[in-house]
């Protein structure tokens, strides 16, 4: 099944329940991620980002990026989910195999059937690897921003804390606003 529209800003995000690696410890490598721990679970908010491929160049250089960002996530009661079509067991060789990826404190989603990535509308037609795409979704399970970047271009994690912090004030935030600014009043 083919899927082209970008779920958007307003829209649910879908349901899904999927395996993640969440450990390199022997026999508590995985576990199963659903989207209902995501809606009204205290109150936190998730940031999902997605990249096109393991074992890669662009990819571990952002994963990385955003572990070490962990704490400023955690700092404004948001949950950190990565992802891509990869498989939980190619993603558990990868975060074996470099460097940048055994520490991580965040869970590694495999979206092998691609089902979660087409629903979303951001599977790259020709290889079906999905784009990098970044969804920040709030407490009731609402997407509230989508970031897509070309597939050789990394994200700009500081840009993803900025429009978080900018959507938790639920006020409105002028151009380039960043945490502890003025906001506007109407």
């Amino acid at each position: 099944m083919e899927f082209s529209r970008v779920l958007n800003v307003g829209q649910p995000f879908p349901s899904f329940t999927k395996q993640a690696v969440v450990s390199l410890e022997k026999g508590k490598e995985f576990a199963t991620l659903t989207d209902k721990a995501m809606v009204n679970n205290e109150n936190r908010w998730h940031v999902i980002f997605w990249w096109p491929k393991d074992f890669t160049f662009v990819c571990p250089t952002e994963i990385a990026a955003f572990n070490n960002k962990v704490s400023d996530f955690e700092d404004r009661d948001t949950t950190l989910i990565g992802a891509s079509t990869d498989s939980e067991f190619v993603h558990l060789a990868w975060r074996k195999d470099h460097d940048d990826l055994r520490g991580l404190n965040f869970p590694m989603l495999a979206d092998t059937s691609k089902s979660l990535a087409g629903e979303l509308g951001i599977l790259e037609q020709e290889e079906k690897v999905a784009y990098r795409a970044t969804f920040i979704v709030d407490p009731t399970g609402i997407i509230r921003w989508v970031s897509i970047y070309d597939l050789n271009v990394g994200r700009n994690v500081d840009e993803v804390i900025r429009v978080l912090d900018a959507l938790q004030t639920d006020e409105l935030c002028p151009c380039n606003w960043t945490k502890g600014e003025e906001t506007l009043t109407a």
